[in-house]
């Protein structure tokens, strides 16, 4: 079982950097594959990023490659996702989630965080 709680939000200006992290309350993160979406308003979640459950596979949407870096502390149950060069198009709410795999939790993934508001100012 995870229990996701995202943190680090906030409003800041374009071009600016921000870090998000998720942490896990439950005891099994290290099994798990780990994702960011997002959901701007009016549109649907997207995904973002995820990693698998070693750190050694990811996969970023093309809107994410070569700006925003996921990766994971397994001491800590920490997942993270540093983000640069911010647009205001990033602005959306940041979900956190987890499944048992890579492909499971690009696709479908069974759970979620509460989500923390990114808000990029031109």
């Amino acid at each position: 079982q995870v229990q996701l709680v995202e943190s680090g939000g906030g409003l800041v200006q374009a071009g600016d950097s921000l870090k998000l992290s998720c942490a896990d309350s439950g005891r099994t993160f290290s099994a798990y594959a780990m994702a960011w979406f997002r959901q701007a308003p009016g549109k649907e979640r997207e995904f973002v990023a995820a990693i698998n459950w070693s750190g050694r596979s990811t996969d970023y949407a093309d809107s994410a490659e070569g700006r925003f870096t996921i990766s994971r502390d397994a001491a800590a149950n920490t997942v993270y996702l540093q983000m640069n060069s911010l647009k205001p198009e990033d602005t959306a709410v940041y979900y956190c989630a987890a499944d048992r795999s890579l492909t499971r939790v690009r696709d479908s993934p069974s759970s979620w965080g509460q989500g923390t508001q990114v808000t990029v100012s031109s």
